[in-house]
Parts: structure tokens; C-alpha cells; sequence
């Protein structure tokens, strides 16, 4: 059916207009960005094979998708496939951008939150340094590894070197698990320790080590694993 002879209620653009954002499905928010459909299938049926062909089977599995997988379906074009990423590459700034960059990171909550939508879609692990001020606020964040699907592996001398350079008082590290699983691991625990005690004796503390998965985070220190 093509678009224009549904309801006129059920058009993704007027239901949009009359009921807002939230009425919508996810299939019907990324027809709209899709706009015109192919000859075989109208915007939301595109965008439904756009969600069906990711390994989620969900929205979320845009993230994963490469411009060439998404220009196999047939109607999306390389323009197409391009503008899908971009505003899923935005969602993510978006979501980051919801936390300023001045706030003061207290709480493993606001951490998580800040990092959430950019570390949940990686499929390796990527270990983070964030340092931090005298009042907990913000400095700078530092990549110190990309690991495997299993394990970051990082040195704690590039780490605090890196910490002194820019004065930090505290830091914390941040990493994710692509399974979507964050509960630690005895190698992110021994991680933990061993930067907690380099950190003593430097006089740099180190405040949490945070562990991003699915849309859920776990805090070592709340786990009183230090």
C-alpha cells in the first residue's frame, strides 16, 4: 500500500503533526526520515527492513548497521543509507549533549548517563580515562585501549601519566562490555586494585571504575570491589 492511500491519521507526517513524536513507532519515525519509498514498499515497510536486517531486530541495531549492509535493501540508495546514519550517529551526540560538560561527575549515575549512548554500540571494549578536578568537575577523557570482545588491557603508567599532565585529582575509569552484560570480570576487578594503588601512591585518586553495558551500567565501587 503506498503511503498516500493510508488514512490520513495513520501517515507517519500527519500523525506526527496531531498526536507528536511519541504516537509514532520506531518503523514510522525512520520512514520519515527515509521520506519516498521504492516500488515494491512504501517508506514504513523500508524502514522495516531496515530494523528486521539488524542483529537486534530493533531500532538500536540501526547503530550497527554499515552505509553498504543498509544499501542492499532495495529502495535505499547511498543517500539514503547516509542520512540513516547520520541521525543515528546525532541520537548519540544528543544523548551525550543531555549532560553538560561543566556538571559535576558525583555519582556513577551521571557518569553512565553522559558516556551511555557512545559506548553501548561499541564491539570492542574501549577503556576510558576521565580525570577530574579538586571538586569533581570535568577536565578531560582520555582513550587508553581498544581491546578485544573480552578484556581492555591497559598501563597504568599511561594512565597517570597522562592524569598529571593535566592536573587531575581524581580519576575514573570507564569501559563497556559488547555482550550488553556489566558485570565485572576478575581481570576488571584486578584492573580496579592495581590502579587504585598506583593511583595511593601518586596521590591521584581514583573514584570508580564503571562498567557500561545495555542500557544498564554497574559501579565497582558501589559493588565495594576496590
Amino acid at each position: 500500500m503506498n503511503i498516500k492511500e493510508y488514512n490520513k491519521d495513520l501517515r507517519p507526517y500527519e500523525k506526527f503533526i496531531k498526536f507528536g513524536p511519541q504516537a509514532l513507532s520506531d518503523s514510522e519515525l525512520l520512514a520519515i526520515i527515509i521520506r519516498t519509498g521504492s516500488k515494491e514498499k512504501n517508506s514504513i515497510e523500508l524502514a522495516n527492513s531496515i530494523i528486521n536486517i539488524s542483529k537486534t531486530k530493533s531500532i538500536l541495531g540501526v547503530h550497527d548497521l554499515s552505509i553498504e549492509e543498509l544499501m542492499k535493501i532495495k529502495g535505499i540508495g547511498k543517500v539514503k543509507a547516509i542520512e540513516i546514519k547520520a541521525v543515528a550517529e546525532l541520537s548519540k551526540r544528543l544523548s551525550k549533549a543531555r549532560v553538560p560538560i561543566l556538571k559535576d561527575f558525583v555519582t556513577p549515575e551521571i557518569i553512565a548517563d553522559y558516556y551511555m549512548e557512545e559506548f553501548r554500540h561499541y564491539k570492542r571494549e574501549h577503556l576510558l580515562l576521565i580525570m577530574l578536578n579538586t571538586k569533581h568537575r570535568f577536565i578531560d577523557d582520555f582513550e587508553l585501549s581498544k581491546g578485544t570482545v573480552n578484556a581492555s588491557l591497559a598501563s597504568p603508567r599511561e594512565a597517570f601519566i597522562e592524569a598529571l599532565n593535566k592536573q587531575a585529582v581524581y580519576i575514573i575509569l570507564l569501559h563497556n562490555h559488547p555482550s550488553g552484560d556489566p558485570t565485572p570480570s576478575r581481570e576488571d576487578v584486578f584492573l580496579t586494585r592495581r590502579m587504585k594503588k598506583a593511583g595511593d601512591i601518586l596521590g591521584i585518586s581514583l573514584s570508580d571504575h564503571i562498567i557500561i553495558g545495555d542500557g544498564i551500567y554497574c559501579s565497582l565501587k558501589e559493588k565495594g570491589l576496590f
